[in-house]
């Protein structure tokens, strides 16, 4: 190999592993810091059966974000999914909360029906309902029923026999 040759590839190395420096000092995404660290660790020499061991990843974790990494740079470790829009705004949801805020009593099936009447949105899941009622600082776990004086005291003289 010729000294210029090995003069480029050690200025290739060094802007590599300052890209993924800055890349994951900036990023808040642990599954991408992740995968700069596997490739940083692989670009410094470092065993891959000990970065296995050190990130907690696989060889084939390691060979696939070199090979991202090599072909489109930083970008290529980035989360490509974003997640899905919410069925509701922000503002949607700020107005939700104050009315829920500003009623005395809550029914699940009331909220349900008030979401889809006035945003046309019905969740799948009822957690979605449950998240509004908590982000609305109210409470929607069921109260247990409790004991009345009359049950107390048959159980009282059922333990005594």
């Amino acid at each position: 190999m010729k000294t210029l040759e090995l003069l480029e590839g050690i200025n290739e190395t060094d802007n590599a592993l300052q890209a993924l420096d800055k890349f994951i000092d900036r990023t808040s995404k642990p599954m991408e810091r992740k995968r700069a660290l596997a490739v940083r660790m692989w670009i410094e020499g470092i065993e891959t059966k000990k970065i296995q061991d050190i990130l907690g990843v696989s060889a084939a974790f390691i060979s696939k974000w070199k090979v991202c990494f090599a072909m489109e740079g930083v970008e290529g470790l980035k989360l490509k999914y974003q997640g899905s829009k919410g069925f509701l705004d922000a503002d949607e949801r700020r107005e939700i909360i104050e009315w829920l805020q500003s009623k005395n009593y809550w029914i699940l099936e009331e909220l349900e029906a008030y979401i889809e009447e006035k945003y046309g949105v019905q969740f799948k899941s009822r957690t979605s309902y449950y998240e509004l009622f908590k982000e609305a600082g109210i409470s929607w776990k069921k109260n247990k029923k409790k004991p009345n004086k009359n049950e107390q005291d048959v159980e009282k003289r059922r333990q005594k026999n």
